[in-house]
């Protein structure tokens, strides 16, 4: 009927009490109940229920620190996408519901996640919610464009497998050996900002350089600019691309800060508790942040170094290179949808790429279709945030007993894709078709150069996922 948990149902139940008393019926209290939660305001003066809107009253004035109150109506938000399942827009119209939340947004490429779905995008205030962050914090999108013929996939195919096996590693705890760890000025930062980094700093450092499970890749492929961009003539070009993030450190911030949050947090319904936030003007919410752009960083060494060694095992330049990351929390100025005012907010883009006026941006699609490089629009319906990707289908489980290998490597060879090794939950049917997630967010980014995998290796089957 309404009446909140806690105090109010012991003054609800001695009301009903002193009503039966008087002789009403148990319908006739229901519907007065009803009728009192609805309006207490207009109620207080109630024969039998007065005491109930009297002390409705004074909870909603004087709320208990461990009693959530819902808002009046959820933050704004829109979606793109015409095929999106209906768990993950509740979980982003979940997020609205927050009392921090001020605006919000979900990608074509949306799917179920921990709290904020995947694709999910929101704005708040002052607050940082480390699951609207993700588990893999700073996931990052990189490409560089070598200095080799787009006919060097096929004439020397040995020697680029031979670099890229060589210069990178894949899986859970997949790490460099002493003498061949890499180095970066990232390292000579100060890792004391969190007890967390600090413990895991030499974890961070045994694994810069390489790519986890799941979704990660490093792959070759051929880019196709129609005209002259990212400073390079029209034409065919050959392409290193990589997706790959924090690694085990950044899981373990993750998992640190979500846990505190949500113990922060008592108050939130079992449908929010993963929407757990912390207040930046905390000491933990600090400390989260700092963490946060230290991942930030340490994802983008990651994956330099992985490009830096391949490029530098096949003795070649790079001509290009355009990176982008997802799985962040950004201070940005927006405009606030309540007050058509600048504003300052916290977007968390969970599985989203930023898509600010001429941002340079990475999409890909699977092993077998296009990846594309995109310009930004800024739209700023979307938060100036586009897709991260085409979007899972289907759930790794299903996957496993959905697709045989000899079918996907028929699909493979027909799109002349070399695949080294991967999970047979990350085969091509397990995603949207990209053109059709392209198509649907036309108005946030420009297509402006098109990627096509070639020789492909993600983390052998079997291994864990991590994000």
């Amino acid at each position: 009927m309404g009446v909140p948990k806690g105090p109010l149902i012991r003054i609800t139940l001695e009301c009903c009490r002193a009503a039966a008393a008087c002789g009403l019926d148990r319908n006739a209290m229901r519907s007065a109940i009803r009728t009192v939660v609805a309006s207490p305001d207009k109620h207080h003066s109630h024969q039998h229920f007065g005491a109930l809107a009297e002390a409705i009253l004074e909870n909603r004035a004087n709320p208990p620190a461990d009693q959530f109150t819902p808002r009046d109506r959820p933050a704004p938000w829109k979606m793109w996408g015409n095929d999106l399942e209906r768990e993950s827009i509740q979980q982003l119209r979940n997020a609205c519901e927050l009392p921090i939340s001020i605006a919000g947004a979900l990608m074509p490429d949306a799917h179920l996640g921990y709290g904020l779905p995947i694709g999910g995008v929101l704005g708040t205030d002052n607050a940082v919610i480390p699951y609207a962050v993700g588990v893999d914090i700073a996931c990052r999108m990189k490409m560089t464009v070598l200095d080799l013929p787009a006919n060097t996939i096929r004439s020397e195919t040995d020697r680029l497998v031979n670099a890229l096996e060589s210069e990178t590693r894949f899986g859970v705890g997949a790490k460099f050996h002493s003498d061949t760890i890499r180095q970066h000025p990232v390292m000579d930062e100060d890792w004391s900002v969190t007890k967390i980094t600090k413990h895991y700093k030499d974890k961070a450092w045994v694994q810069l350089g390489t790519s986890g499970s799941g979704n990660h890749f490093v792959e070759y492929g051929t880019l196709s600019l129609s005209e002259p961009a990212l400073g390079l003539e029209a034409g065919e070009y050959l392409a290193l691309l990589s997706h790959s993030g924090s690694r085990g450190t950044g899981a373990a911030v993750a998992s640190h800060y979500s846990k505190l949050a949500i113990g922060q947090h008592p108050e939130l319904p079992k449908h929010l508790k993963q929407l757990a936030w912390l207040d930046l003007d905390t000491e933990p919410g600090q400390e989260y942040w700092h963490a946060m752009n230290l991942m930030g960083r340490y994802a983008a060494a990651n994956h330099a170094m992985i490009h830096k060694h391949i490029a530098k095992a096949l003795k070649t330049d790079v001509l290009a290179d355009v990176e982008n990351h997802h799985n962040f929390a950004w201070k940005e100025m927006h405009t606030d949808p309540a007050t058509g005012a600048a504003r300052e907010m916290i977007v968390h883009r969970k599985g989203a790429t930023p898509a600010g006026k001429d941002a340079l941006g990475i999409i890909p699609g699977s092993m077998a279709s296009p990846c594309y490089v995109v310009r930004g629009r800024g739209n700023t319906d979307s938060l100036e945030s586009a897709s991260h990707g085409a979007g899972r289908v289907m759930s790794r489980t299903k996957a496993k007993s959905t697709f045989t290998w000899s079918d996907v490597k028929k699909q493979l060879k027909e799109k002349q894709v070399l695949l080294l090794s991967a999970g047979i939950d990350e085969v091509p049917g397990v995603y949207k078709n990209i053109d059709d997630v392209m198509a649907q967010q036309q108005d946030l980014v420009q297509i402006i150069a098109r990627f096509d995998p070639k020789i492909v290796k993600m983390a052998p089957a079997g291994e864990r996922p991590e994000d």
